[in-house]
């Protein structure tokens, strides 16, 4: 019985651990922002890896995405940017949300003051 169980746990696949923010650097470009967004997440290949992050204001209004077009297995953590991110005047914070190719949006938010 205990053989079985053990079989039928190692049937399942491993559940990777939801992507996460590490680091975020924001900067000023004219009228727009530029993030520098670094990212962890166990990604184990083409059918489950980090695959984007986003830039929401407080009340979780999407202002700028950046997919990730492929796994970063070899590179952890990485980072990656996005340019041109309007944000609305007088907005003093925003966060950063990570999203995986297989579990979707995590729900943990970066929180990043904007100077």
């Amino acid at each position: 019985m205990v053989l079985r169980l053990l079989l039928l746990l190692l049937a399942f696949p491993a559940w990777a651990d939801a992507p996460v923010i590490e680091a975020v650097t924001a900067e000023r470009q004219g009228v727009d922002w530029r993030f520098d967004v670094t990212v962890s997440h166990p990604d184990t290949g083409w059918d489950h890896y980090a695959d984007a992050w986003r830039i929401v204001d407080a009340g979780g209004r999407e202002l700028g995405l950046r997919v990730l077009a492929h796994p970063h297995e070899t590179e952890q953590p990485f980072t990656r940017s996005l340019s041109g991110v309007a944000i609305p005047e007088g907005t003093t914070e925003v966060w950063v949300e990570p999203r995986c190719l297989v579990d979707g949006w995590s729900g943990a938010r970066f929180r990043v003051p904007l100077r």
